[in-house]
Order: structure tokens, then C-alpha cells, then sequence
């Protein structure tokens, strides 16, 4: 299991890493910019005082008198000075050494003398007078690490004080989540009322819409489950009384006749039941986007229609042998529909078997089938007494039964194939049947390829 990681200790160790590395660029940058500028002040120095030897060269050299020249503080401790005349090495100062530090060239030049590099500046006077002044680089870089030093030792310092203040502000600006998480762990299991957003920064808002999001779809949940709950209750509540009435009569029943006619209708009734129960399933189903442990993406799939057209009549067979119907279909074979083979089948299942159930002794039904502007349109008509136009918003109403004497449906039928329709971003709608008679249930499907 991965152990949590702390935002605050990340934000604190990101922040803190890149103010070293920004601070270390800018030291090395710093570092270079004050070299240069060192080397032009100290070359400076090096061409004053050239310059000063060379003035007093010019009247005696050997009345120069190295203590009589003007304080340059620290520089006397550093310069190494030279006074050649006729190739002979006159006044020197003690650190500088018996041979040339450079050669008797005007300028400056980088050399080493006994192993150390010097930087040295060589003037000349008309009399032929060589002046060379020097200093070791290792006295210039001590003098740029001294100074660079006491910038360190400050920024070193401020580094936890930094730290410190970043974990106190990081802290208080993760108040908000902190908050959060408190009101989700407050609430009750059963609680999707939305978090509010008015004291939430802007960065948390994309985490609270997502949250509020998520409590929509579990309250949407929690309505489908209370509803299903209902809705099974009240509907398997009429069939359960009916059978336990049945086998009332089968237990009571004086002669073998009554009893097989009580048992009959306990088959009957359990039929019913078990299809009432998947119509149920199915609709719960539908509702929360899952049918049988599909996925999303296999319901909304292509499917050959004349293949699931063959299939629902084979199954439906013995009911259209006992309803006398007349069963035709125009489907061409290669035809394929815009939903998953068992939405197309629990289609078919539906509205013919509505057909069936509604349409009396000898209906006649049609089922046909086209292709129109990039989608198919499956059309499933019948002669029955249909519904009148008024009243067919009414049917498509779950539950709703226009002639609760009529058949044994549970006004489920339209309902279901109304939510495959939307759930595959077709419609629905119905209309008359065949001959201006009946009912004639049209879907319009969009192609998913």
C-alpha cells in the first residue's frame, strides 16, 4: 500500500529547492560579475601606483623611498614592485623576487612566478626606466570570497526562517481543503446536499464541483433505489396476492378440475411476476447506465437488426401462435441499428409483445426498418385499437395503463424502449398503425460509427 504524502511537506521541499537553486545561479552569477569588475578595479591599482613609481623614478631612482608612497591600505601587503633601469633590478619592494615578474613589455600580463599566477602591469619612462607592478590572483579571489562569503552566510541562514514561514503560509493557505474534508467526514451517508462554495478559493472550486458533482449522481442513485423500491412494491404486491389467492383455492379445491384450473392460474400469475420483475430490472438498469453487467460502450454499439428481429420472434413464437397474429417484417439483412444487441432486442420484446397483448385475436403487425440522414429509423406498427392522440403522452408514462382490464402489462413497455431511445441519443414517438388503425411506435436512432 503507497503511504500518503504530505502536500504541505512537497510544496515546503519544491519551494525551498528552487530558491537554493535560483540563489546558487544568481551566486554563480554574481560571482562572475564581481570578478570582472574586481579585476578592473584592481588592475586600476595596479596601473596607479605604475604610475606613481614612474613620476618619482623620473627625478632619482634611487632616492624612491617605497614607505614615502601615498597608503593604498591593503594593497602595500599585496603588491610585489619592481624598478629596472639599464636591465639592473634597483628599488624593489621585500615579497617582489630578484628576476623580471613580467617581461619589458607595456601592460598588463597575466604570468606565474615560482609557481603562483600574478597579474602584472609594466610602464616605461622616456629615460628607459621599467616600472612592474604586481599581485598574486590568489589575493583577488581571497578578497572575492571574503565579500561573497558574508552574502552567503546571511542567505544560508535565511533559508529555515523561509522555511518556517512557508510551512506556517502553506499550511493556512491548505485551510480551505482541511475544511472540506471536515464537512465531508460530518455528513451523513445519506447527506448530497452541495458543498458550499462561496469561502472557497479558486483553485479549490475544481475540487468542489467534482465533489458536488459526485453527490448529484449518488443522490440521482439513492432516487432511482427508493423509486425501484416503490415502484417494486406497489406493482409485485397485485400478482403476489393473486397467486396466494390461487393456491387458496388449489388447497381448498373439492375435485381435481378446480385444482388444476387454481394451479393453472398460480402458473399464471408467476409468469406474470417474473415478467413484471424484469421489466423492473430492466428499467433500473436503463436508468443508472448498466444492463446486465454491459458496458456503456457494448450497449450503444451497432447491431445487426435483422439478426435481432429473428431472434425476439423466435422467442415470442408461441405467444403470436396463441394471439392468431400475422407477423411481417421489412428489414434489410445487412441493416444495423445504433444500440447494443440486447437494447435492440429488449426493443422489439417490447412493442411487439405490447402488440400482441393489446392488439386482440388476429392482429396484424408490421416490423420495418431504414436508413434515413445517418441514422436508422425502426418502425413497429399494428391494426389494434391503438391509442387515441390525446392520450399518448399518458402511456408513455411508467405504470401507466390505459385499460387495466385490458391484457396483464404493467405499463412498463413504452417507458423502457422511451429510455433505450434516449440512452442511445435517438427518439421516440408514436403515431398511428397500419391502415390509419392502431398504434405505430417509430425510433429514430443515430449510426455510432
Amino acid at each position: 500500500m503507497t503511504r500518503p504524502f504530505s502536500l504541505r511537506a512537497r510544496l515546503l521541499a519544491a519551494t525551498l529547492a528552487t530558491v537554493a537553486l535560483v540563489w546558487l545561479a544568481a551566486s554563480i552569477a554574481s560571482y562572475a560579475q564581481a570578478r570582472h569588475e574586481l579585476d578592473e578595479l584592481l588592475d586600476a591599482h595596479l596601473a596607479t601606483f605604475s604610475a606613481l613609481l614612474i613620476a618619482q623614478a623620473s627625478d632619482d631612482l634611487e632616492e624612491i623611498e617605497l614607505e614615502h608612497l601615498p597608503d593604498l591600505g591593503d594593497a602595500h601587503q599585496r603588491l610585489a614592485l619592481q624598478v629596472w633601469s639599464d636591465e639592473r633590478l634597483g628599488v624593489h619592494s621585500a615579497n617582489a623576487p630578484e628576476t623580471p615578474l613580467a617581461p619589458f613589455r607595456k601592460g598588463f600580463a597575466d604570468v606565474r612566478v615560482a609557481g603562483k599566477a600574478w597579474r602584472v602591469y609594466v610602464a616605461r619612462n622616456r629615460d628607459g626606466v621599467w616600472v612592474q607592478v604586481g599581485e598574486p590572483q590568489s589575493a583577488r579571489a581571497d578578497i572575492l570570497d571574503e565579500a561573497l562569503g558574508r552574502q552567503a552566510v546571511p542567505m544560508l541562514l535565511a533559508l529555515p526562517l523561509l522555511g518556517f514561514g512557508l510551512w506556517v503560509v502553506v499550511g493556512r493557505g491548505l485551510a480551505p481543503l482541511q475544511r472540506i474534508a471536515q464537512a465531508v467526514e460530518a455528513r451523513a451517508p445519506l447527506d448530497t446536499v452541495p458543498i458550499a462554495e462561496d469561502a472557497a478559493p479558486a483553485e479549490v472550486r475544481p475540487l468542489l464541483d467534482r465533489l458536488n458533482a459526485l453527490f448529484a449522481r449518488t443522490g440521482d442513485s439513492i432516487a432511482r433505489e427508493r423509486r425501484f423500491i416503490g415502484d417494486a412494491s406497489h406493482e409485485l404486491r397485485t400478482p403476489m396476492a393473486a397467486i396466494r389467492a390461487q393456491a387458496q383455492v388449489a388447497q381448498g379445491a373439492r375435485d381435481d378440475a378446480e385444482r388444476q384450473r387454481a394451479l393453472a392460474g398460480v402458473i399464471a400469475g408467476c409468469d406474470r411476476m417474473a415478467a413484471l420483475t424484469e421489466q423492473l430490472l430492466t428499467l433500473s438498469r436503463l436508468e443508472a447506465g448498466v444492463l446486465d453487467g454491459v458496458s456503456a460502450d457494448a450497449m450503444t454499439a451497432d447491431a445487426p437488426l435483422r439478426a435481432c428481429v429473428d431472434d425476439v420472434l423466435a422467442e415470442l413464437a408461441p405467444a403470436i401462435r396463441r394471439a392468431g397474429a400475422v407477423v411481417e417484417t421489412d428489414v434489410a439483412a445487412d441493416l444495423r441499428i445504433g444500440c447494443g444487441p440486447q437494447l435492440a432486442q429488449s426493443v422489439l420484446r417490447n412493442l411487439v409483445g405490447n402488440a400482441l397483448r393489446h392488439g386482440g385475436d388476429g392482429v396484424r403487425v408490421r416490423i420495418a426498418a431504414r436508413r434515413e440522414a445517418g441514422a436508422t429509423l425502426l418502425e413497429v406498427c399494428d391494426d389494434g385499437p391503438g391509442i387515441a392522440p390525446e392520450r399518448r403522452a399518458d402511456a408513455l408514462q411508467r405504470f401507466h395503463r390505459l385499460d387495466a382490464a385490458a391484457g396483464d402489462g404493467a405499463g412498463l413497455g413504452l417507458a423502457i424502449v422511451g429510455r433505450i431511445a434516449e440512452v442511445c441519443g435517438g427518439t421516440m414517438a408514436l403515431d398511428d398503425g397500419l391502415d390509419g388503425r392502431g398504434l405505430g411506435v417509430r425510433l429514430r436512432l443515430p449510426d455510432r460509427r
